[in-house]
């Protein structure tokens, strides 16, 4: 390993451990995500990129322009993050338009109920399946706005927005549409939808529930609700039809976002940004005829205000973080580590694939699949061959293995930006809670995969 990979290493190691003492440093972790970014990419340039293939193939293409050619890379990387800064602004933007217009009202009362625990498990389920329809990020705004309608008391509501990761980064991993790691695996054509469905369903189920029975012991008594909780949304100014519209618009807008990826093969963004679009049209023609005092009333409710209030924060964070991995892939460090893992335990896919779910809580699950797609080819036969051992077990531990930690799966930044909890406090509460829950669900599918299913062959 050459002294640039070290230092580029050292200033992603030495970034993210200030990220996970947040707490300690006060300082927000969005500011040390983008020093992060930054000093990994000056580092990458300044060191002399040349040694890397990823640049050396690519300057015949612009003349021995070096400065052009990182600059195109740093591009690529930096588009790529762009489809998932704007799928979260576009989601966030939704789900706070359908909330502010009284459109989750409905559901609060569904899932409300006096039980702590009762609350807990429905939560999980509902989670649970939503994620696999949706998307775990989608899912998490969603579940973490009905959450606040119906829990006070902050610290029971952060043990229940922990929950939703764990829920939602399950349900995301049997679903070939929930998660970006599945949804990769399957257009490159080495799992289906019906395999990983069959094979990942119960393991990613077993994720959710031991976690959920962990944490609804720490959950006792009843809910109390303040009477401003009580109250529904008001949103005097539109009819019950006009919320119920905006309500079906938004949700089954987010619902129709992988549809239309399926039917027009372009990025996710781009059907948020239609759903947006379509609700933003339709709630200013709800908004136009209203009264000079009932415009005021509305005021706050608008698409216009809605944005100002989106959570920069939140989406600077993810650039810093994504980029900065970006570096590490770049580089070659994730296919060096996969290769590494390969050889050390002698093709053991249960080890390899289960350290691979670890390292998805550190590092972003999307160039640990890149890598390991690039990695391993496919075979004819064996835990290679298309809905292998392999690919699946790939499937469920880097998409439940980002519960892990809460920086660890889109779903727990979201989570973690929304209820403002500390990286300390999830690692201490929750992670070997969700480590118990992962390697049941590995411990699972080894039993279904190798005792169950060849009895029925």
């Amino acid at each position: 390993m050459s002294s640039l990979t070290i230092a580029i290493v050292t200033a992603f190691v030495i970034g993210y451990f200030l990220i996970a003492i947040e707490s300690v440093t006060k300082i927000n972790k969005a500011a040390i995500a983008l020093l992060m970014f930054v000093a990994c990419w000056t580092l990458f340039m300044v060191g002399g990129p040349t040694q890397y293939p990823e640049v050396s193939n690519l300057l015949p293409n612009f003349n021995n322009d070096l400065a052009q050619t990182v600059s195109s890379i740093i591009e690529k990387h930096l588009g790529s993050t762009a489809t998932t800064l704007f799928f979260l602004m576009g989601a966030m933007t939704i789900v706070e338009l359908v909330d502010q217009n009284g459109g989750f009202n409905f559901v609060r009362d569904t899932l409300q109920t006096k039980s702590k625990r009762a609350l807990l498990w429905r939560i999980a389920f509902m989670t649970f399946i939503l994620s696999a329809i949706l998307d775990n990020l989608t899912t998490s705004i969603v579940m973490i706005m009905i959450l606040r309608k119906l829990v006070s008391d902050r610290k029971d509501r952060i043990i229940y927005a922990s929950l939703v990761v764990i829920a939602a980064n399950s349900g995301g991993a049997f679903s070939p549409i929930g998660d970006v790691t599945t949804i990769m695996l399957w257009n490159k054509g080495v799992i289906t939808a019906a395999g990983v469905i069959k094979e990942i369903f119960i393991p990613s189920l077993v994720s959710m529930v031991i976690p959920a029975w962990i944490l609804s012991l720490s959950l006792k008594g009843e809910l109390t609700f303040t009477a401003q909780q009580a109250q529904t949304v008001s949103a005097s100014e539109l009819t019950t039809r006009q919320r119920k519209t905006i309500f079906f618009l938004g949700v089954g807008g987010l619902i129709f976002v992988p549809i239309f990826k399926t039917l027009t093969h372009l990025p996710p963004f781009v059907g948020i940004l239609l759903v947006l679009g379509l609700l933003w049209t339709v709630t200013e023609l709800f908004y136009r005829n209203l009264s000079e005092r009932e415009e005021k009333g509305a005021m706050q409710k608008r698409v216009t205000n809605i944005l100002s209030r989106i959570d920069m924060s939140t989406i600077l964070f993810f650039l810093g973080i994504l980029m900065a991995v970006a570096s590490l892939e770049t580089i070659g460090v994730l296919e060096q580590l996969g290769h590494g893992l390969d050889t050390a335990f002698n093709g053991n896919h249960y080890i390899v694939t289960g350290i691979i779910g670890v390292l998805s809580s550190i590092v972003d699950n999307v160039p640990l699949v890149a890598g390991c797609m690039g990695m391993y080819p496919m075979a004819e036969v064996g835990d290679m061959a298309l809905d292998g051992v392999f690919w699946q077990l790939l499937a469920y531990c880097a998409g439940v293995g980002g519960s892990m930690l809460i920086i660890g799966s889109a779903a727990g930044v979201v989570v973690m930006g929304l209820e403002k909890i500390t990286f300390g406090w999830y690692m201490k509460k929750i992670t070997w809670i969700a480590f118990v829950g992962y390697l049941a669900g590995i411990l699972c599918y080894y039993v279904i995969d190798t005792y169950i299913y060849p009895f029925f062959a």
